[in-house]
């Protein structure tokens, strides 16, 4: 048999290479953009970054670093002016007024080759600071040891590629309590108004902190994106504009072709995140199949291994904890999905709750069962409103209403020592006995 047969063969015997290339296509021309997304996996940390253009990602300026951690307003002041430059010189080469024995304005020009001046004042409109990932990523690498069985089984139960169990390295870093600056949350990122569609989000849990709730909501999620639209490159993308946004698009364009879409489509929404979204999936997911080639030697953390029961009643954590002997900070690390209010206890632990412990709890659920017999409360903590009148202090309003001080101020941000202001309201955590009406403000 031919070597070249043999090959083709054996590759097509290996799970997930020929798949792979029908299910998520990797188009040439979407090579640049995939190689600068690995670049900025690999080669920058977040202690530096690439000026680019934001149009062709092979187009990289320059390399920006500095020598220690800066906020967001310091890194700012430092890249201003040297994203200006640039500006500058695209802007004079396009006048024909650029110093051209300038080694910068050489680089820059050599970017450019054949570029008319119309196309260099574009450019100049188009340049872009990335901050660099490499390690976030490789922290990544060590995180998504947790979580990775469980997101394929959870993936192919629903017949999504398992592959795409790699988008959690371009939505959270496998950080579970990840956030965003525009609200999104948790492995997988979801917005508030998206999960509630999946996951249960109320005052007291919000699963989207919850990687295994949120593995089965983007499952479920990407699948009916999928459905929807006909491909993966395309399901991938609607995680990201939107199911409806992605079908404006093919229908704008007259076609599904990712390339195609995210080289000509210039929807209102679909900004530089959105046309990048499907190349940077496609970056971490080739690093992460062979990251040793990248990062060297990667320690995985453990799987998560857990035991799961249900809570028949609102129970107090305090409780909780001391009967089944588990402190409250391992607790925490297996629930991230319970609101802060748990924790500081100015909310119980909610009925019909999946509750996580650690494995090999010895009969777990039996054990919640006595306390909830014993200490369950059948209704929850809720929350009335009170107006401080003059005199009043943070220990006074708690006393009256029967809770600690600590639980007063951490339910309003507040320092148990703070000084109240006449007319400030306090939201006050209250327990309410069956059929008693609940207040919502008291005067």
């Amino acid at each position: 048999m031919p070597v070249r047969l043999l090959l083709s063969l054996l590759l097509w015997c290996v799970p997930g290479v020929h798949a792979q290339s029908d299910v998520l296509p990797r188009p040439a021309a979407l090579e640049p953009a995939v190689r600068f997304w690995s670049r900025v996996f690999t080669e920058v940390d977040t202690r530096s970054g690439f000026l680019h253009d934001d149009r062709h990602l092979n187009v990289v300026y320059e390399t920006i670093g500095w020598p220690q951690d800066l906020d967001r307003r310091e890194r700012q002041a430092l890249i201003e002016p040297r994203r200006q430059a640039i500006q500058d010189i695209l802007r004079a080469l396009a006048d024909g007024t650029a110093d051209r024995s300038d080694p910068q304005v050489r680089r820059v020009q050599a970017l450019w080759q054949g570029a008319s001046a119309a196309e260099l004042r574009a450019a100049a409109q188009r340049v872009r600071f990335q901050l660099g990932q490499g390690d976030r990523f490789a922290t990544a690498l060590h995180r998504a040891g947790a979580w990775e069985s469980h997101i394929r089984r959870t993936l192919t139960a629903y017949g999504v590629p398992e592959q795409i169990g790699a988008l959690p390295y371009v939505e959270s870093g496998f950080d579970p309590l990840a956030g965003s600056h525009a609200g999104a949350a948790g492995l997988w990122q979801f917005m508030a108004s998206t999960g509630r569609l999946f996951l249960r989000i109320d005052h007291y849990v919000d699963e989207r902190y919850d990687p295994h709730a949120a593995t089965v909501a983007a499952a479920r999620l990407l699948r009916g994106n999928y459905d929807a639209l006909g491909t993966w490159p395309l399901a991938l993308t609607a995680y990201n504009h939107g199911r409806a946004g992605m079908r404006r698009a093919v229908e704008n364009m007259g076609t599904t072709d990712i390339a195609t879409l995210i080289e000509r489509y210039n929807g209102r929404y679909f900004g530089f995140a959105s046309r990048n979204f499907y190349p940077t999936f496609l970056a971490a997911l080739e690093l992460s199949s062979t990251p040793e080639e990248h990062f060297g030697t990667v320690i995985k953390a453990p799987a998560a291994r857990m035991l799961e029961v249900t809570v028949p009643a609102y129970l107090p954590l305090r409780v909780v904890e001391r009967e089944l002997g588990i402190d409250r900070s391992t607790l925490r690390a297996l629930n991230p999905a319970l609101r802060r209010t748990v924790w500081d206890e100015t909310q119980l632990l909610p009925k019909g709750y999946a509750l996580r412990l650690p494995a090999g709890t010895h009969d777990a659920q039996v054990r919640i069962a006595e306390i909830a017999r014993h200490a369950g409360q059948a209704a929850p903590v809720t929350e009335i409103r009170h107006l401080v009148r003059r005199g009043e202090t943070l220990s006074g309003v708690a006393a009256r209403h029967g809770i600690s001080t600590r639980q007063l101020a951490a339910r309003n941000g507040l320092s148990p020592t703070a000084h109240l202001r006449i007319g400030q309201v306090l939201k006050v955590p209250v327990r309410h006995p069956p059929g008693t009406p609940t207040l919502r403000a008291e005067r």
